[in-house]
């Protein structure tokens, strides 16, 4: 009953946080060319196809897993609705993907994710419905993938879990932007893709730089309060045992 409470509480936290102002982020409504929101949309269709299975899988085996399916979810949502100013009028914003990531695996978090970039959208007018797309691929495909590879690649080479949790939020989140610069990049190459590129990447790494490490941060307390609140749950997933083959099966 405890762990229960301390997740509810963890949830309520995360979800009261959401209160405060946030103002437009992610690629925003209208921005892409029609063709790119058409590719984006079917480059992320079968991770999220993927994803509603996984989550079935999850759900079915254990509906304890509920409590942290809605953690992972409201800490994405969270994060990703806080904004710091970039230079030349563009913002930066945390994910919160790799929590998720590391919990239930990539394409768990790409249902999570593309939910919360939704309810954005239409709620906090974050983003557009018509960037939804692009924004899911970089948010919640390439994001919780590189999260999930570092943190088992962290753990196949024994590091410390908290290392490992650190590395995983921290280098997912800039693989994010760092998609998001390429996307950018392919709808307005101007002279030069990779010149784009370079421009879009640099304005965003000023801020996201430490964004990206205080994340990390962040996400290791996390998962360390999960680690003593929410032990029997993580070690039904197999995020505390040296395998995962059941969670990477479903």
């Amino acid at each position: 009953m405890a762990k229960k409470k301390m997740t509810g509480i963890l949830v309520l936290f995360f979800l009261l946080g959401a209160a405060s102002p946030a103002y437009a982020m992610h690629i925003m409504e209208g921005f892409l060319p029609p063709k790119w929101c058409i590719f984006w949309y079917a480059a992320m269709l079968p991770f999220l196809l993927a994803g509603f299975f996984s989550v079935r899988c999850q759900v079915r085996r254990d509906p304890r897993l509920k409590w942290l399916l809605g953690l992972a979810g409201a800490f994405a949502f969270v994060l990703s609705a806080l904004k710091l100013p970039s230079v030349t009028g563009s913002c930066s914003h945390p994910t919160g993907v790799g929590l998720g990531a590391v919990l239930f695996g990539p394409t768990t978090m790409t249902v999570l994710g593309f939910i919360v970039l939704l309810f954005q959208a239409l709620l906090l007018a974050h983003g557009g419905l018509t960037t939804l797309g692009a924004n899911t691929f970089s948010m919640a495909v390439v994001g919780p993938l590189v999260s999930y590879g570092i943190y088992r690649g962290c753990v196949s080479l024994r590091l410390p879990r908290g290392l490992a949790v650190f590395l995983a939020a921290t280098l997912g989140d800039w693989a994010t932007y760092v998609t998001t610069s390429f996307q950018l990049a392919w709808a307005f190459p101007g002279s030069s893709f990779w010149g784009s590129f370079l421009k879009f990447a640099g304005i965003f790494a000023v801020t996201q730089v430490p964004l990206a490490i205080s994340e990390g941060i962040l996400t290791m307390v996390v998962f360390n309060l999960l680690v003593k609140y929410n032990r029997e749950e993580l070690e039904l997933l197999g995020v505390l045992s040296e395998g995962r083959e059941e969670t990477a099966r479903a």
